[in-house]
């Protein structure tokens, strides 16, 4: 689709597509076919015998039997496509390297090489054309004996080309050449030459001036041999670390069953209730410890290596390997999720470090706004000037209102004379640009009447958001506009979903689907990353450091996705409300990443297409034990099951690959089956395995999205033009596109929960899917958080009700998919990410123990022995330890734990309370709450203005009140004390340490629910009007002012009277 094509709207089942803005029609994409030879474009020709001529037996690649010749003799010997080497056929001259058991013996031939040309132009000629329409299957006998198979699926229309052996068939897609991009003729042939002499020189070593050079021939072969290496590795925590780490868990596990033993067995009689309702509240609180914390018992760290992935994918006089990747940016409401932060993270992307024509992204406009499109078109015409200056200074960050703000030396490191006066110029751009959108921003305010209307005069199309058609944009292209030096831009694509009434829309989850479909028409990269639209690229290399793990031969075809970890702009340096989560990325990840990865967490995550799409990972073939045939058949322990594994390893497409069916391999189809599957088959036979109808009712109703999803290596099927690749666009984004499929139940985003992102990961994850978490120095992305207390309480709102549905789903880790490929400690990780939320009950009791304790003069434990103390005593010295071993092996600081400690309790009695009432009612009872838009930004003068900004919310009403309970009952607790002749200070000491401890917690709570009145810091007021009135009970009974009365001292006698 071309970047000049306008704004495309339709609607599938309407059948419309009209062009609603811009004046250029889309241009038809030319068809070539590979014909000839594709290295100086003559015609292959036939072998003596009349078959036809193949030169490499491996993939098949078109050359003709001179280039084939000059390859052997003068070149690097390889095929050019493969890279394998070249087998000697019959009537060649023997070459060093040639294999003596080919079994072809002509030496006659081989010392005659005029009749060996001779006999090649002769059959010029009759050259065969090897276009892929040409025929679906054409078998080929060599002079050893061997067969191979030219063959395509139906359903591939003929656009791809693969030669295999019939022994090992397996089906290449979309892997061929270019033709477009290459150039026949003498000047493609002189200039394949030369490159070919240079590459030769370079691999045997320099000769200059008939000199061999053996240095320089050694630091070439240790440069190849670098390239060879892993891409990345794991990096376990040192033992010195970890080990006292693990033995204090077993010590805490030990010291609680006896600290369970002794609660258990001495209940405090006079109050039992409180009693049994503290038992309860701590059974609860180690069962949620537990799951939460041997799921850290493997952490490790991973490094990766960008210079080896260079060297492997970006040799130099070499195509680019790297993989093509589609960036997903999705927002919804441009008020709450201002323009000019999707803007930057825009920016950002397109100025990623990575080849441009391999770079796609993809905007999803959910809400419809012509406010995003005009933003977006902004932003299209700023990037040619934006990306260009970011690649030649090489700057860091590439969001220019990030890069501008930073308070840093920005001279540091740069020393082209041109960089300041281009940066000057640079920023008085973006602030023309900021004005620009802010005019957008300050129009869009008051929506006019008659709605909005388009520059061309057209009605903006979505001026109805709840029912208009579906809308895409290409921005920028290979084939659209260039920056201002003249280079190609990645491709920028505005999308918004078609939306009726009567239609199930999945919010943010279906948002996602449809843009995995669109993106699958258009580029289909096989590789996506989400980000939100407030999470700009921070680190210009962050997709580099995922191609080390998706791309690693090894590791790469058994990954889902490589997660990053979240880091925040704009959040106070105390970090009141725990925004950072540094415990959880820090700690609870790295664990998660040594058991069977990280779970996904909604942005900033790099995922394997095929895995979207629900195919099963490929099967690693074990290697036979070394068995002997001296032992009986019925020896299981020796070499009794060699048949047996024998004939289990071969695989049939259709076929299950356990012998245990579980309810989510029943419906997949693995992708390494159906591309094994294919070889073999008549066309009766493919046309059974490979049924459309199958294909449409997983996938829907797109021959062009559903070809896509065989094309393991990405790529657009050549066969579709322009308009075709526009209509089917607006067909997969239409709102019944996925009625009757499998999208949201097994494909893409998993629907059922507002938090998709756990309920999506955990899916892979049952598959057999692995994740990997990848932290890089730099961060890769940062974004914003809400940093005032009412919006940070209603987002873990959010993400408490999305645990809660998915505990009320079929998807539970509690139940689902047991005897699948999920391993025992990456469940108990999902199971404590949906029963989290629970631990708001027993915590709001226990929070409530303490002022209970205090105003009745009762405790929930009897007179503590010398053998209890020392159980308390372990556990409280256990529970420490634990802490301060896992910052030790984390790098955490004390303040981020302290801190996540202390917003633990505030969200439990607070946010989490009302998750667990509103998810029961919505799925027991039907009553559906709406899903609040966090807002980004602020427009506050002060940096941290919104941090003081006070927004009442019922969510405020449980904390408040235990807040205020437990302060009375500290104020009551200590008079009752001093009122008693310090004769209870002894069992006052317990609860007042309890009532603190739940104080303590709510601290931070406390100084939001104040916030600040003309700077002047009121939690001083309220400290000093407890401590006031402390002192003032203090005072009145001790009376100082009072005269003592002196005399005799009366006591009781002891005689009975």
């Amino acid at each position: 689709m071309e970047a000049k094509a306008g704004l495309v709207a339709g609607s599938y089942k309407r059948n419309e597509l009209v062009v609603v803005h811009g004046h250029d029609e889309p241009k038809p994409i030319t068809q070539s076919t590979l014909q000839g030879c594709q290295v100086c474009g003559d015609k292959i020709g036939r072998n003596p015998n009349g078959e036809l001529f193949v030169a490499c037996n491996e993939c098949g690649f078109p050359v003709c039997r001179p280039c084939y010749e000059y390859e052997r003799k003068d070149g690097n010997r390889c095929c050019p496509h493969c890279k394998t080497r070249y087998r000697r056929h019959k009537g060649s001259p023997r070459v060093e390297g040639d294999d003596e058991e080919d079994g072809v013996d002509d030496l006659e031939q081989e010392f005659n090489m005029e009749r060996d040309r001779q006999s090649v132009v002769s059959h010029r000629g009759n050259a065969f054309d090897a276009t892929p329409r040409a025929a679906h299957s054409i078998a080929n006998r060599s002079e050893n004996g061997d067969h191979y198979a030219l063959s395509l699926p139906p359903i591939m229309d003929g656009d791809s080309l693969s030669v295999q052996r019939f022994p090992h068939a397996a089906t290449v897609i979309g892997n061929g050449l270019d033709p477009v991009k290459e150039s026949y003729g003498s000047a493609a042939w002189k200039e394949r030459v030369e490159n070919w002499k240079a590459k030769h020189d370079k691999k045997s070593g320099s000769i200059k001036d008939g000199i061999y050079d053996p240095d320089e021939a050694d630091d070439i072969m240790m440069t190849e041999a670098e390239a060879r290496q892993p891409l990345s590795r794991k990096v376990p925590i040192p033992s010195s670390r970890i080990n006292p780490y693990r033995i204090v868990i077993v010590m805490r596990l030990i010291i609680l069953g006896f600290f369970f033993r002794y609660r258990l067995m001495n209940p405090a009689k006079d109050a039992l209730g409180l009693w049994l309702t503290s038992i309860i509240c701590e059974i609860w609180f180690a069962f949620s410890w537990i799951l939460d914390q041997f799921p850290k018992w493997f952490p490790i760290t991973r490094e990766t290596y960008l210079d080896r992935l260079s060297m492997r994918y970006e040799r130099e006089g070499e195509p680019c390997k790297l993989a093509p990747i589609d960036f997903f940016v999705s927002t919804v409401d441009p008020l709450k999720e201002p323009p000019l932060i999707t803007a930057n993270t825009v920016l950002s992307i397109l100025a990623v470090d990575y080849p441009v024509d391999r770079v796609s992204c993809y905007v999803s406009d959910d809400g419809a706004s012509m406010l995003t499109f005009d933003s977006m078109t902004e932003t299209s015409e700023f990037a040619r000037k934006w990306v260009p200056f970011c690649k030649k200074y090489s700057i860091e960050p590439r969001a220019p209102d990030y890069y501008f703000s930073q308070k840093i030396d920005y001279l540091k490191d740069k020393v082209q004379p041109t960089f300041v006066k281009e940066r000057r110029a640079m920023k008085r751009e973006y602030e023309e640009y900021k004005v620009r959108i802010n005019a957008l921003v300050s129009k869009a305010q008051k929506t006019p009447d008659e709605g909005w209307v388009m520059q061309d005069g057209t009605p903006w199309p979505g001026n109805n958001t709840r029912d208009h058609p579906g809308m895409i944009q290409v921005f920028l292209g290979s084939s659209g506009a260039h920056d201002t030096e003249g280079n190609e831009l990645p491709r920028l694509v505005y999308v918004s979903r078609e939306k009726r009434p009567g239609y199930q829309h999945h919010k943010k989850a279906g948002a996602m689907n449809a843009l995995v479909r669109v993106s699958a028409v258009l580029t289909n990269a096989p590789f996506i990353l989400n980000l939100d639209c407030d999470h700009y690229v921070n680190n210009s290399k962050a997709v580099r450091e995922a191609m080390c793990f998706l791309m690693d031969p090894q590791l790469g075809k058994k990954l889902c996705y490589v997660q990053f970890p979240q880091r925040f702009d704009g959040i106070d340096r105390h970090d009141r409300y725990a925004n950072r989560n540094t415990v959880f990325f820090d700690i609870n990840m790295k664990g998660l990443d040594g058991i069977q990865g990280p779970v996904y967490v909604g942005t900033g995550c790099c995922f394997n297409r095929q895995a979207l799409y629900g195919y099963d990972p490929p099967v690693s073939q074990k290697k036979p034990k070394m068995t002997c045939d001296c032992w009986p058949s019925w020896c299981c322990c020796f070499g009794g099951s060699r048949k047996k594994t024998k004939k289990s390893s071969k695989k049939f497409f259709g076929r299950k690959k356990s012998s245990k069916p579980t309810e989510i391999s029943a419906p997949i189809f693995s992708l390494e089956e159906i591309e094994e599957g294919l070889e073999g088959y008549e066309e009766h036979e493919k046309s059974w395995l490979m049924s459309q109808k199958s294909f449409e009712k997983r996938f829907g109703q797109s021959p062009v999205f559903i070809t896509s999803t065989l094309m393991e290596n990405g790529g657009v099927p050549e066969s579709v033009n322009s308009p075709g690749l526009i209509k089917e666009a607006i067909h997969v984004i239409s709102c019944g596109y996925e009625e009757k499929t499998e999208w949201g139940k097994e494909i893409g985003w998993i629907y059922g929960s507002v938090t998709e992102d756990i309920l999506t990961g955990f899916k892979m994850h049952c598959r057999g899917w692995r994740s990997v978490y990848c932290m890089p120095p730099r961060p890769a992305f940062k974004g914003s958080a809400p940093i005032n207390l009412s919006d940070r309480l209603h987002q873990v709102l959010r993400w408490a009700l999305g645990s809660i549905e998915i505990f009320l789903s079929r998807h539970c880790p509690l139940w689902y998919a047991y005897g699948g490929n999920l391993k025992w400690l990456e469940r108990f990780a999902y199971v404590n990410t949906i029963v989290y939320p629970f631990t708001s009950i027993p915590l709001v009791a226990y929070c409530t123990l303490p002022a209970i304790c205090l105003l009745t003069g009762k405790f929930i434990t009897p007179t503590l022995t010398s053998l209890a103390s020392v159980w308390f005593m372990g556990l409280f010295l256990s529970i420490i330890a634990t802490g301060v071993l896992e910052l030790r092996w984390s790098g955490v600081s004390i303040e981020e734990f302290w801190r996540n400690e202390q917003f633990w309790v505030i969200g439990g009695v607070s946010a989490h309370l009302f998750a667990v009432f509103q998810g029961l009612l919505k799925v027991l009872g039907g009553v559906d709450t709406n899903f609040t838009v966090t807002a980004k930004g602020s427009d506050e003068e002060d940096q941290f203005g919104e941090l003081y900004m006070f927004k009442w919310t019922t969510l405020l009403i449980p904390p408040t009140t235990l807040l205020i309970i437990n302060l009375v009952s500290l104020v009551a607790g200590v008079s009752a004390a001093v009122n008693n002749n310090y004769q209870s200070w002894g069992p006052l000491f317990g609860k007042l340490f309890f009532a603190f401890w739940v104080i303590l917690h709510l601290y931070p709570f406390l100084k939001g629910l104040l916030g600040r009145q003309n700077r002047t810091p009121t939690i001083v007021v309220l400290w000093s009007i407890l401590l006031a009135s402390i002192f003032s009970l203090v005072w009145v009974r001790i009376d100082p002012f009072l005269p003592k009365v002196e005399g005799p001292i009366l006591q009781q006698c002891g005689v009975d009277c």
